[in-house]
């Protein structure tokens, strides 16, 4: 049984990156059914493929499973280029049936509007300063590998994950006071649309929250904290976290998986574990 949202958002999964968690967010979606899907930029990381990024196979399946959403589903899905795929500027707008490439989305939830965008171009850096940027990015990618190796090896241990990333941005003073600024900017960006709310990524900090009565919600990545932003079917939003959403997961099917044993067994009779 999948579970059903009316809206389900993702960003910054950086395909082409070995520390893109492809394969954990293709299943995520396989679980799941909506029916609106928004893509909210840094899907594809461009930067590292022109560098030392790599396609592979889990990569291409994500995008198949995108495709099967849009034909067999009915799912619309919108794609909102952000930073890391920039190179799609050059295709927007684009329509091909159910799916769209924009720059930016206007949502409408049962009761509030939303303004949808990847975030990046309210980030100066990036947008003004890109090779700045790109130095930055060095440094970062180094951080995630360390963070893939150093997540192995807990693993191993039977320890849970642990963002090395997250934790050192959470230590760093002028890390904490940029996503304040950058979330106070977006906020302002919300009501010169006359929106309720604002729907971004680019931070890879995932939170729902109220600033000064607007409702800020960014989606989190998919190489640090491996989230979903979602809007159930009484329009509310929810941040789900892959690792503890899979460990209901397979509890739920180990109970089932039980339970279809115990209506096999003759009555009285159980199994010994």
């Amino acid at each position: 049984m999948k579970t059903y949202y009316r809206t389900i958002v993702l960003s910054d999964i950086h395909l082409g990156t070995n520390s893109s968690k492809a394969k954990e967010v293709t299943k995520f979606l396989k679980n799941h059914k909506c029916d609106t899907l928004i893509l909210n930029g840094d899907i594809i990381d461009g930067w590292q493929l022109k560098k030392s990024g790599k396609w592979q196979k889990r990569h291409t399946n994500f995008f198949k499973h995108i495709i099967n959403l849009t034909s067999k589903n009915k799912c619309d899905v919108i794609y909102l280029r952000g930073n890391y795929d920039d190179f799609l500027e050059e295709m927007i707008p684009f329509t091909f049936g159910r799916f769209q490439i924009k720059k930016y989305h206007i949502h409408y939830g049962l009761e509030k509007k939303y303004f949808v965008t990847h975030g990046d171009i309210f980030d100066n850096v990036t947008s003004k300063f890109k090779w700045i940027a790109k130095l930055g990015d060095i440094g970062y990618t180094f951080l995630l590998w360390f963070n893939h190796h150093y997540n192995n090896y807990r693993e191993k241990k039977g320890l849970p994950y642990y963002s090395v990333s997250q934790a050192v941005k959470a230590k760093v003073k002028s890390a904490v006071s940029f996503i304040s600024d950058y979330e106070n900017e977006l906020v302002k960006v919300a009501r010169a649309r006359k929106c309720d709310g604002i729907i971004c990524g680019h931070i890879h900090q995932p939170v729902v929250k109220d600033i000064s009565g607007v409702e800020y919600l960014n989606s989190g990545d998919w190489v640090e904290n491996l989230t979903a932003l979602v809007e159930d079917e009484h329009g509310k939003w929810h941040i789900v976290y892959y690792h503890h959403w899979l460990m209901l997961h397979e509890a739920a099917k180990k109970a089932k998986a039980n339970k279809d044993i115990d209506n096999i067994l003759p009555p009285g009779v159980t199994l010994q574990g």
